[in-house]
């Protein structure tokens, strides 16, 4: 019996031996024909069948995941651009039986201690999540076991969420064609911090949108790259610096369960470059390692030359924080990748249309330090800018005029390099900073004309020149070296930002339409809304009367006159947008208490008596009358050539509608006016014997019902108004959960429109063309929503942002 077992022991050793062996030969014969590109994680490539195999040597090791499109669709409105970042996750490989999983590791909910027990109990309170399963190829035996897993199944999944944009976007019925997709030989490199792994991804389906077809040479199929990345995790040594609501940087942050009692669960920092100076005890240093940027070698001149001379501001900023040659630019090399980790990029990226520029990048997902900058700028925004100015200028009478134009377009691109960079070091919109001289290039400008004595219009100061005084407060709090001074240090670069008198006010208090902020704007200019948007009615008027068919060149056909004329007549859009937060706003800071004197004050009565007063001339017909001369300059359209979005709205047909085009303007003013928020804050103030919801209706109405000193195309332009004014009365009246106070003023004011319209209506004749407006105006106030709905739904301008960029 002893002689069996120890036989069988003995077999059972040979056969271990057997298997470790067989292995062992087994994971060598495996990548015996396949090309061994070797780096952060080895890749080897199997020509023959596409397919792409990863070592993995190491289980223990987190590592960053990233996807992107390295090639993308080319539409604005879909948003599938080339370049597009898929963010950054925290992951790891894990090995169960015969599988390998990919594992996201749950970085928002922690414990900061050196107790592993409660590190355990949040690993095991929170989810995380498994990616992916992977199948063993081959595997070696012993203390450093190597694995090879077959990536090709991962690398062939819609990771960028594709099929659900096209489909949100309403595109389409669009899904993943494995059968036209494939793993792309010529991005499967490795390199010593970073594996990138590209895929062909083709999407088969039907009922293409509008803004697919636009784009895609086939209606049933297009095609895209994909790209994963994997990424290994940045050295130790970076510290985290602390967020401040002042800071203007936005915020990283998480949750550490290890906090004490009197401290806050919810850790903020802010995402920035890891940078330190050579010399951390002198005024001026250069940095240990600097920053650089790389402008994508593609860019065109004279646009390429802007791009970079913009980009290179930011270096003013690092300047005046305390470093020499610390921001850096230069042309990114030829063999370069874009989406290689190891270049911050600016990537100038081709759309069917106008569109966004971004700023984005790869962030630790642990720290929140930013391991690469990815800048995407629209190609066609500089083309905006030129199209404004030519309006304005009208410079093919002068090719003086062409020049200037040119430059004030290169202008505004300098400035959109530096603003999209500036996200890409962490930094966050500043839309208040037009208030004070145009303090940062984190705004959205709008151009700055002006007039000259002789009532010219000047491009000569569109655009600020240069960072901005924010900008470089702002480097000084995210950028400086303090050595252990640090804390002490960033409370007075806060403080000082604050005693310059720079204000910051960003996007969660800029951006709504019913927004109340009094200096929180996007695209204004000026330190008083309403005074600006005066002034600009001004500037628009000479515009007007000046526009000729001077502003296309020889050989464009009259017919695109149009569109040079929609952003000129449309020029005060922007500043409405500012001006109506003057109506029931406030003045308000990020005050931080021990720090600041709290300050949260409404706009007083005079103030938005002012604004109502400049709103309300946007609605008069003398203001939204085009001159006929500039109507009859238009034709519809020439043969080879249609109207698009960026013409004006039309309910005739073919040709230009000036009746329509005010009635768009004049239902921008109206919707931002009379806002659900703005009113309820309007009738809730109106109880401190401020400007009341029922007092501003009351306005409008006097102004809109005093037709009778209008005739011709004025009256029609007057019933117009009046009309869209009503629809969006009742639009408001069937808003859920509208406020009882702002329900009655709206009531009252519809109650008073029904009786001033039945009066009308018997104080005139029905042969009177007058009689029928009222007849109209009665329908529509006696059948509410149903008849807006069904028979006139209001008209909007065509699209705005980004104006230029």
């Amino acid at each position: 019996m002893k002689l069996i077992q120890s036989i069988s022991f003995v077999c059972g050793l040979l056969a271990v031996g057997l298997m470790k062996s067989s292995l062992a030969s087994t994971f060598d014969d495996a990548i015996k024909t396949l090309e061994h590109r070797p780096g952060f994680f080895d890749v080897y490539y199997d020509k023959k069948s596409a397919n792409v195999y990863l070592e993995v040597d190491n289980l223990e090791q987190e590592f960053i995941l990233l996807t992107s499109l390295p090639y993308g669709l080319g539409s604005n409105d879909i948003g599938l651009d080339r370049g597009l970042q898929g963010g950054s996750k925290l992951v790891q490989f894990r090995r169960v039986g015969d599988k390998v999983f990919l594992v996201q590791k749950n970085t928002y909910y922690r414990a900061d201690s050196n107790n592993p027990a409660e590190r355990q109990s949040i690993k095991e309170a929170f989810a995380e999540s498994v990616l992916a399963s992977f199948n063993i190829a081959a595997e070696t035996q012993g203390d450093n076991q190597k694995l090879l897993i077959d990536i090709t199944p991962y690398l062939l999944q819609d990771l960028m969420g594709v099929a659900k944009r096209i489909a949100q976007t309403k595109q389409g019925n669009f899904r993943l064609n494995s059968a036209l997709s494939a793993v792309d030989e010529s991005v499967v490199k490795s390199f010593p911090n970073n594996t990138e792994l590209q895929s062909i991804l083709t999407f088969s389906g039907s009922d293409a949108g509008q803004y697919l077809r636009s784009v895609a040479p086939n209606n049933e199929n297009f095609t895209l790259r994909q790209r994963v990345s994997l990424v290994a995790l940045p050295d130790e040594g970076f510290e985290p610096r602390e967020f401040h609501p002042f800071s203007g940087f936005w915020s990283f942050e998480y949750k550490d369960y290890a906090s004490s009692l009197t401290e806050p669960m919810t850790k903020r920092f802010i995402p920035r470059h890891r940078l330190k100076k050579k010399e951390p005890n002198a005024a001026v240093s250069e940095a240990v390692e600097p920053i650089i940027y790389y402008l994508d070698n593609g860019v065109p001149e004279p646009v390429r030359s802007a791009l970079f001379d913009g980009a290179l501001w930011w270096n003013q900023a690092f300047e005046a924080a305390g470093y020499k040659n610390a921001f850096q630019v230069k042309m990114l090399p030829d063999d370069a990748d874009p989406m290689d980790v190891r270049y911050n990029v600016i990537q100038w990226v081709h759309r069917a249309t106008r569109g966004w520029s971004y700023g984005a990048g790869v962030t630790d997902p642990r720290t929140g330090e930013i391991i690469k900058g990815h800048v995407t700028l629209g190609s066609l925004r500089v083309r905006q800018d030129l199209m404004i100015a030519q309006g304005l200028t009208l410079p093919f009478a002068n090719e003086v005029e062409q020049q200037r134009q040119q430059e004030m377009a290169l202008a505004r691109i300098r400035q959109l390099s530096a603003h999209e960079i500036g996200h890409t070091l962490g930094i966050a919109h500043n839309f208040a900073a037009s208030v004070a001289n145009r303090a940062s290039v984190m705004d959205y400008p709008h151009p700055l004309v002006t007039l000259n004595d002789d009532q010219s219009i000047s491009l000569n100061n569109a655009y600020a020149e240069g960072i901005g005084e924010w900008d470089k407060q702002v480097v000084k709090y995210g950028y400086g070296d303090f050595g252990d001074n640090e804390k002490t240090m960033l409370r007075k670069i806060i403080a000082e930002s604050k005693a310059k008198g720079l204000q910051f006010i960003s996007d969660p208090d800029a951006r709504p339409v019913g927004g109340l902020h009094v200096d929180g704007h996007l695209w204004d200019n000026g330190s008083n809304p309403a005074d600006e948007l005066n002034r600009i009615i001004q500037v628009r008027k000479v515009a007007l009367n000046n526009f000729s068919a001077d502003a296309i060149a020889d050989g464009r056909p009259f017919s695109q006159l149009e569109e040079v004329l929609v952003p000129i007549y449309n020029l005060h859009r922007y500043q409405v947008e500012a001006a109506v937060k003057l109506i029931a706003g406030l003045n308000y800071q990020y005050a931080v208490k021990g720090e600041d004197d709290f300050v949260m004050q409404p706009v007083v009565r005079p103030q938005q008596e002012h604004a109502l007063k400049a709103l309300a001339t946007t609605l008069s017909p003398e203001f939204l009358k085009l001159d006929p001369t500039i109507v009859s300059l238009i034709p519809p359209k020439a043969y080879g050539y249609s109207r698009t979005r960026e013409s004006f709205p039309s309910k005739t047909g073919l040709s230009m509608d000036p009746l329509t085009i005010a009635e768009a303007s004049a239902t921008h003013t109206l919707k931002n006016l009379l806002h659900q928020e703005r009113l309820t804050r309007l009738a809730q103030q109106g109880a401190f014997e401020n400007l009341s919801a029922s007092e501003v209706l009351g306005q409008l109405t006097q102004q809109l019902t005093d037709v009778r000193q209008h005739h011709g195309i004025e009256l029609q332009i007057a019933m117009r108004v009046l009309v869209a004014y009503a629809q969006q009365l009742i639009h408001l009246a069937k808003q859920p959960g509208l406020a009882i106070e702002a329900e009655a003023a709206i009531m009252s004011e519809l109650d008073a429109l029904r009786a001033w319209t039945s009066r009308e209506m018997g104080r005139t004749r029905k042969k009177n063309q007058r009689y029928g407006y009222y007849l109209s105006l009665k329908r529509l106030l006696d059948n509410k929503l149903e008849h807006l709905e069904m028979n006139r739904s209001p008209v909007d301008l065509p699209p705005g942002s980004p104006i230029g960029g």
